[in-house]
């Protein structure tokens, strides 16, 4: 992975925070829906993160079935493990998308959400999907494309220059672009391509935006040299929609590509 963002223990609470918002509840649903676990099955997550899709997965497939999550941030494992101790069918280990070390054809599906934009060498990433899964298995991925955000700002420029130092913490800031294509090159079907929207019509404190809004700033703060941007020029872009939000003027929206793919 990309290892622009250091996923500690620091960014792993604020990732869990984020994933316990009402939108990424309604996208988790929504990619749960589209996979179609049943008892027995065993399924891998593919940079599982905190684990809470994990912790629905492992329900959906019961005692007798199996979830394996896989991240490479030790804080994720970590957190991972402690929210599905009363699970046994769950387990997580520190590995890489493109190193899975578990043999050909052990899972009946597979999910990924949010992770392979960081990947640098994803179609190896996805060969490593494809081998994992079990003829006919299937999985769900779902990665966001940064150009289709529409992100209400007072300072067009700056609003800008903002997202493409963002843009930096990616290997792939639009990855679903030609996600179908890769997937189909390495043996994969894509019988169903969805979008999945993040959008907020209106500011509200316990959001994906207003989680978003953190993590820009966060990263920007420490990568802004690179794009002429200065510790006051981020205070600026910040404190901007939070005056929009007072005005009831935010608008925040980006979408998500959830792509069911069938071996």
């Amino acid at each position: 992975m990309s290892g622009k963002i250091d996923f500690d223990a620091n960014a792993a609470k604020a990732v869990e925070a984020m994933y316990q918002t009402p939108d990424v509840v309604g996208q988790r649903i929504a990619v749960l829906g589209a996979l179609g676990l049943a008892p027995y099955e065993h399924v891998m997550d593919i940079g599982s993160g905190p684990g809470l899709l994990a912790e629905d997965a492992a329900k959906m497939v019961g005692a007798e079935g199996r979830v394996l999550g896989v991240d490479v941030s030790d804080a994720m494992v970590t957190m991972a493990r402690t929210r599905c101790a009363a699970l046994p069918q769950a387990e997580f280990v520190n590995c890489d998308a493109t190193r899975l070390e578990v043999p050909t054809g052990s899972f009946d599906a597979a999910v990924s959400t949010q992770v392979y934009e960081y990947v640098d060498d994803v179609d190896r990433a996805l060969k490593e999907l494809h081998r994992v899964l079990k003829p006919h298995g299937r999985a769900v991925i779902l990665d966001t494309d940064w150009d289709s955000i529409v992100w209400q700002t007072s300072d067009t420029d700056l609003m800008k220059r903002v997202l493409a130092c963002w843009d930096d913490h990616l290997a792939d800031p639009h990855l679903p672009s030609t996600l179908a294509r890769r997937l189909k090159r390495v043996g994969f079907q894509v019988p169903r391509v969805e979008i999945v929207p993040m959008l907020s019509v209106g500011f509200q404190p316990h959001s994906y935006a207003a989680g978003i809004m953190r993590g820009i700033r966060s990263f920007v703060r420490g990568n802004a040299d690179k794009h002429g941007l200065t510790e006051e020029d981020i205070q600026r872009w910040y404190d901007d929609q939070l005056r929009l939000a007072e005005l009831g003027a935010f608008f925040f929206s980006v979408n998500r590509y959830m792509f069911v793919a069938t071996k």
